[in-house]
């Protein structure tokens, strides 16, 4: 049996611990040889002790500090940054990596990957809505996978079971709905962030469950589907489903529509990218789908969760701008969860980048973190400038 080694980038996150759950279940089949992780140094010593990966990466010299004091003299080589996030990615003893770091850190080093001839298993959304037209370039150049890990772009992938895009009519994409779904205009308006981060279904990040809660989370897996596919805008459609069994679905041609069903627990999504195209025996419980009770789908509100619509019109117009719509998304996230900014001013300042931007075709690497950097900048004084309204 050949055992494949993972590289993990993001392995302290809850993507990262779910996949370290998944080589605890299959030992025989992955080895861990490389973990990247953001500041958390106490949870990335531990996980050095228990797998004893070649290489460990940091973003800042005092988090690999504080964990060369926590690990002694059993701490492997280690490195920081940008360029830590690469050499996790590009070990020679790696297989597959796993991009499960938050926000953009993780673009450079997914490319470097792809180089280097590594499986992609992606949990990072930013990744391709940043960078789409080039990272999915450089991998059918060097004739590598990418496989999708969350888990509604995982079941597309397990629906189309490599059918051509011409056999596809559409793809539709399931949503929670997030802790809000019910609520009126004026209640939006007046939610914390606490309320906010109560997701109904989902265990998950800070950042990507308020990205649920206003749909943008749908939205960038709008984009994310658009790349990982092949299909375009109007071939993907968004339904809320508010128990998160069905995962996502695919209509095709004929007008069979092939469904993904299981249990909410990203392990599932997780194994099946490292296991593809075979498919291991999983630990998880089976779905009781008498127990689950009646399955509802309904039309998201566009004009309740106008974040949605924002990612639509990003992806059609195109070039740049779904980068200043992930750039400006982030600023006006972290203003609310510091409580500076209202939870419906959200897509306000992302609205106002992308109407303030002009936008170019993503041709480098370089065109993509200047509009990065741009629409940071124009989303923090966007919301400075709403700070004092709502």
């Amino acid at each position: 049996m050949t055992v494949k080694g993972v590289a993990i980038l993001g392995s302290t996150g809850s993507i990262g611990r779910s996949a370290l759950a998944v080589v605890d279940a299959h030992p025989t089949r992955l080895k861990v040889v490389s973990l990247a992780a953001g500041e958390n140094a106490s949870l990335l010593a531990d996980q050095v002790r228990r797998y004893c990966p070649d290489f460990v990466a940091m973003a800042g010299g005092k988090g690999i500090d504080r964990l060369k004091a926590a690990c002694g003299p059993n701490l492997p080589a280690v490195g920081t940054g940008t360029e830590g996030l690469i050499a996790v990615a590009t070990q020679r003893s790696a297989d597959i990596v796993i991009c499960a770091s938050a926000g953009t850190a993780g673009l450079e080093a997914v490319l470097a990957a792809i180089e280097a001839g590594k499986t992609i298993a992606l949990a990072n959304k930013e990744v391709l809505v940043m960078a789409g037209e080039l990272v999915t370039a450089a991998a059918r150049r060097r004739g590598v996978a990418i496989l999708p890990v969350d888990s509604e772009h995982n079941a597309i992938h397990q629906c189309l079971h490599a059918r051509p895009a011409s056999e596809v009519r559409r793809i539709i994409l399931t949503a929670s709905g997030g802790p809000f779904r019910d609520c009126q205009a004026d209640a939006l308006e007046r939610v914390s962030p606490e309320a906010a981060l109560q997701h109904p279904t989902w265990q998950m990040g800070r950042k990507i469950t308020i990205d649920s809660a206003t749909l943008m989370n749908k939205g960038l897996e709008v984009i994310e589907a658009h790349w990982l596919f092949g299909v375009t805008a109007d071939q993907i459609d968004v339904v809320i489903h508010p128990q998160s069994i069905v995962h996502s679905l695919v209509e095709l041609i004929d007008g069979s529509v092939i469904a993904q069903l299981g249990v909410t627990d990203m392990r599932l999504p997780i194994q099946y990218a490292c296991s593809y195209p075979d498919r291991w025996d999983g630990s998880l419980p089976s779905l009781d789908l008498a127990r689950a009770g009646r399955l509802e789908f309904l039309e998201p509100a566009h004009d309740r969760f106008p974040c949605l619509g924002l990612a639509y019109d990003a992806l059609r117009a195109g070039g740049t701008l779904p980068v200043v719509l992930n750039a400006a998304n982030e600023i006006a996230v972290g203003a609310f969860l510091d409580h500076k900014l209202g939870f419906m001013a959200i897509p306000r300042v992302i609205q106002k980048a992308m109407q303030a931007h002009d936008s170019q075709p993503v041709s480098t690497l370089q065109v993509v973190r200047r509009a990065d950097a741009w629409a940071r900048q124009y989303a923090r004084d966007a919301a400075h400038e709403l700070e004092l309204t709502v």
